[in-house]
């Protein structure tokens, strides 16, 4: 039996901000279990959901030196779904309505918590084979690991793995502040370790020192050794190519599954959507006052409204988007400039563009069952989960092709009847449309073969247990080696 930890800043179903508590909530539960021993530590935030604080067993405290402060430690458990979880308690660090804060509060914070991690390992009574440490807030778990810990008996042969969510935040602050929090020796601030320009990097010390490094998709771990894609780290990267590795996320198909998902009207699956389908894209038009119609062309959006996501492609042809034969409904929040812009579409074409500038996870189920195409025209994906939601949902994905989006979805081709969805290569406005229209072509002109895309998306395997197994197959490869 191999012993796996997984280290994370949070976690579904106690704490989300994103894709990352997505991960680490599902993937443990599809381990192989006669071989894995799976568990998770996560922070004891105040915020946590409380039906799960109140559930939450006390088994320890102890108290930490971090530099020059002495701080309390406090262990909690919690089985859920046949997981164990442990919770590091401190409400100095970990009080407060959310998870994160300022970044200067953060830094601190998660020194604290990689070092109290390392030091309740031993007091729980489970010595892991593999830390497998996620994002820059556990980035200086494998730094910790080798300069002290490992030094120690308990931490003999303990490997480290490092995943990369998304490149772009990497925990940086001012360089004599985080030498001053962490506690570590001069030599660990210099650039081939947690140095890179002049400030500290907590992912750059996690990427060094950990004995693998992962990404969340193959694309993503070969786009991110380049200056584009790189966000500054990209030479480190190709100096670490070797013991880096992408492997695709999974969905939980419990949590994600048409045809006994309470959250949508009508239930469907592969063989039956072509009858029941339509009835939850009638529904939503109604709760939303769009035009009924159950033949008009649905597009539907559901992201954080940045930047990454390809807004401004979408804002530079937002006109033509929105065409007579088309319907939009947009889901999320983000910066102002797109909130304002489809409010303003919502205004303009009311009949046909449903802004919703919130996050809801019951609409946004609602429109992966309801829409007949999902558009996601992103900058960088490391891996997405809304695609993978959409072909679960028979609603096809239009996609750049970069990172998981470039791995997951299979570009349709009419001459040899293949594919799950549509996707254009360079990030142009223009280009996006065209695909856009050739899709809306397809779907108003040749709906045999829109359904026959919907069908090949529907078999298509997004589950954690591809995924599941070739983290198996990489924990195998990293024990092998001495």
């Amino acid at each position: 039996m191999k012993n796996i930890l997984f280290v994370a800043s949070e976690a579904v179903p106690f704490i989300k901000t994103g894709g990352l508590a997505d991960v680490v909530g599902s993937l443990p539960k599809y381990f192989n279990k006669d071989k894995y021993d799976v568990r998770v530590i996560i922070p004891k935030y105040t915020c946590l959901l409380s039906e799960y604080l109140e559930k939450m067993v006390y088994k320890t405290h102890f108290y930490i030196d971090l530099a020059w402060r002495t701080q309390y430690v406090g262990i909690f458990e919690l089985e859920y779904e046949g997981i164990l979880f442990y919770f590091i308690d401190n409400e100095f660090y970990f009080s407060g309505s959310k998870p994160y804060g300022y970044i200067h509060e953060d830094i601190e914070k998660f020194a604290f918590f990689s070092k109290a991690v390392l030091s309740a390992i031993p007091t729980i009574g489970f010595k892991p084979d593999i830390i497998h440490c996620n994002d820059w807030q556990t980035g200086l778990v494998p730094v910790y690991l080798k300069e002290r810990f490992a030094s120690g008996e308990f931490f003999q042969g303990v490997k480290s793995i490092m995943t990369i969510h998304n490149l772009k935040f990497q925990g940086i602050w001012d360089l004599k502040k985080v030498r001053d929090i962490t506690g570590l020796a001069d030599s660990y601030f210099t650039p081939d370790k947690l140095e890179a320009y002049n400030d500290a990097n907590f992912l750059k010390g996690g990427i060094i020192y950990a004995d693998y490094i992962t990404t969340v998709s193959s694309s993503y771990a070969e786009e991110i050794q380049t200056s584009f894609y790189g966000e500054g780290l990209d030479g480190l990267m190709r100096s670490r190519s070797n013991s880096l590795f992408g492997i695709v996320n999974g969905l939980d198909y419990t949590e994600y599954n048409p045809e006994t998902d309470t959250r949508i009207g009508f239930n469907f699956n592969q063989i039956t959507f072509r009858k029941e389908k339509w009835k939850n894209k009638i529904a939503l038009q109604k709760e939303l006052s769009l035009d009924v119609d159950k033949n008009k062309f649905m597009i539907g959006i559901v992201s954080r409204l940045t930047d990454q996501k390809g807004f401004d492609l979408i804002a530079y042809v937002m006109d033509q988007i929105c065409a007579e034969d088309v319907q939009l409904v947009i889901l999320g929040t983000g910066d102002e400039k797109y909130e304002n812009m489809f409010r303003h579409y919502d205004w303009k074409y009311n009949n046909r563009v449903s802004s919703n500038i919130y996050y809801s996870e019951e609409m946004s189920h609602k429109i992966y069952a309801s829409c007949d195409a999902f558009l996601m025209p992103s900058l960088f994906e490391p891996c997405g989960l809304s695609q993978l939601m959409s072909l679960r949902y028979g609603t096809v994905p239009i996609v750049r092709e970069t990172g998981g989006l470039k791995d997951t979805v299979e570009p349709y081709n009419e001459y040899e009847n293949s594919g799950t969805g549509f996707s254009f290569t360079n990030y142009n406005a223009h280009e996006m449309l065209r695909i856009i229209d050739y899709a809306k072509n397809i779907y108003y002109k040749k709906k045999r073969e829109w359904n026959k895309i919907i069908d090949r998306g529907m078999l298509t395997d997004c589950s954690w247990n591809l995924s599941a197994k070739k983290y198996e197959e990489l924990y195998e490869k990293l024990l092998e080696e001495i």
